[in-house]
């Protein structure tokens, strides 16, 4: 792509470590085309190396000085002055969603429900509740209404076949077949899976995770051993999708990382001009203007001490600073679109879920630049009619690794997978961190519209049972961490949904040609 002079610009900054405010961006839109934008940069660059501290964005009066000096020298300032103004008008644009009135209901958010003190008795009520919640949606359907205890499967007569509902403690996989280790709440058993049986429920064996809940058919063998013949998931119904009475657009994105050095400045500049209307074809623009909320599916910022070796990797060594930049950032969204804000685990609040907000006193500049929603994770928001879970998807590495057929490259497979478990981080103990609460917040109760996720940094989007799966990828270039595994991203891909029709238009950033 063919990047304008005011990008050059703008990158020549981002390449040198400054970065350019909502200010001296508007400022230089305004200047003439007759000056090199990039040259200007240049020169101003060079002064502000030789201030005693560097600083971290570009000095608006210095290049409002050298544009100055630039326009003497051309000879005539009273027609450069008129050339200011006249480049200073904005695209006629006038886009729908400014005269749609905000539609936005929070329907989950544990911000406030978070409790857990992390005593035994709380691990205890946690897997307790889990048990209950996903036991109450097996028995929804039909065909497992009257499914037995465990104990009630012991005490049976051998060869009796009967359904049981329990939660998988422990698997282990030899040459004759799968043994699973059972519970309920009153009673364990051991499950033998013959790999003779129908593939299907070898494989099914083979994909279900510890402590995840499910429903298994059983024949009563002896010595108290069942034999399975089946595995049933708790699955989502199939169903028709609520959609908006009205054509209005949602702009799905996550995994910002705002503090990388691979963090994607000149992209989701791009991205917040098109929202603007300043940016793109004309296809594009009248996408634009359909566009009422913008959700931020968690990692705003990359945070500090995440991984190892991150403070080579990192441009904005301060969260708070992070947070600050973030903050110029989105306040340059316009204000009749709604933000909604989820945290990752780049973010500045407790790693475990379900996470509650952003805390405020780190990201105290974000609060203030303007209005967002900001909620935990998982949050569940209804717009226009239209349910969306919202996750940042950090379970989604457990799923990958665990899982048969997954991969970084597919995250709609797991995420489908997380949707048949109606759960999402089924396994207790692995890279996803889980806060013993009273309630299991993660149990995916009600049958979304769409599942929306981020963090593996790859867009991507398919429908399951009438539910529109959708990983909004991210704008952070590869890391280093990535490219050791092998895992190429495709950042800079925004997935817009027209929450009418649930149809996703994918707009490529990254080689978009501003006509």
């Amino acid at each position: 792509m063919n990047e304008d002079p005011l990008q050059k610009a703008i990158s020549t900054a981002i390449k040198a470590g400054y970065q350019v405010d909502k200010e001296t961006f508007d400022f230089m839109r305004t200047i003439p085309q007759t000056i090199d934008l990039e040259k200007l940069m240049a020169t101003v660059i060079k002064e502000m190396e030789l201030f005693s501290e560097k600083a971290m964005f570009i000095d608006l009066s210095l290049l409002e000085e050298e544009a100055e000096k630039i326009i003497r020298r051309l000879g005539d300032e009273r027609s450069a002055e008129k050339s200011l103004i006249s480049e200073a008008k904005k695209i006629d644009f006038h886009p729908y969603a400014k005269d749609i009135q905000t539609d936005l209901r929070v329907i989950e958010d544990p911000t406030d429900k978070i409790e857990t003190a992390g005593t035994l008795e709380d691990y205890i009520d946690y897997f307790q509740d889990r048990f209950k919640r996903m036991n109450r949606l097996l028995r929804q359907r039909m065909d497992l209404k009257n499914a037995a205890s465990v104990s009630e499967a012991l005490k049976a007569a051998n060869q009796k076949r009967m359904k049981i509902i329990c939660m998988i403690i422990d698997k282990r996989e030899s040459k004759r077949g799968i043994f699973l280790t059972v519970e309920d709440l009153e009673s364990t058993a051991t499950i033998y899976v013959p790999l003779d049986q129908k593939s299907s429920v070898a494989e099914k064996a083979r994909s279900v995770l510890l402590d995840q809940v499910v429903c298994i058919d059983v024949i009563k063998g002896r010595n108290n051993l069942l034999i399975a013949e089946d595995l049933v998931f708790p699955e989502m119904p199939s169903r028709k999708p609520n959609r908006a009475p009205i054509p209005v657009c949602a702009a799905l994105i996550s995994d910002l990382h705002v503090g990388s050095k691979m963090f994607m400045e000149r992209e989701f500049q791009q991205f917040i001009l098109w929202l603007k209307g300043e940016f793109g074809d004309e296809k594009a623009k009248l996408t634009a203007g359909y566009v009422k909320y913008v959700v931020i599916g968690g990692d705003l910022v990359d945070g500090v001490g995440i991984y190892p070796q991150q403070l080579d990797e990192l441009s904005i060594k301060d969260i708070y600073k992070q947070y600050e930049t973030t903050a110029k950032i989105i306040e340059n969204i316009p204000d009749y679109i709604e933000v909604i804000i989820i945290p990752g685990n780049h973010d500045a609040t407790r790693r475990a879920l379900p996470q509650p907000a952003i805390q405020r006193k780190y990201a105290e500049p974000l609060y203030e630049a303007r209005k967002i929603y900001s909620l935990g994770d998982p949050s569940v928001i209804n717009l226009h009619g239209v349910n969306i879970l919202l996750s940042h998807g950090r379970s989604l590495d457990d799923v990958i690794s665990s899982v048969p057929n997954m991969s970084f490259r597919r995250p709609s497979k797991a995420m489908k997978f997380l949707l048949q478990c109606r759960h999402l981080a089924p396994t207790y103990g692995q890279r996803t961190p889980i806060a013993p609460e009273k309630r299991d917040y993660l149990v995916i109760e009600n049958t979304p519209d769409i599942f929306h996720t981020g963090h593996v940094h790859m867009m991507e989007y398919d429908t399951y049972r009438g539910t529109l799966i959708l990983n909004s990828g991210a704008w952070q270039g590869q890391t280093e961490y990535q490219r050791e595994m092998g895992h190429v991203p495709n950042p800079g891909i925004v997935p817009i949904v027209n929450l009418q029709t649930l149809e996703v238009i994918p707009l490529d950033f990254r080689s978009f040609s501003n006509q």
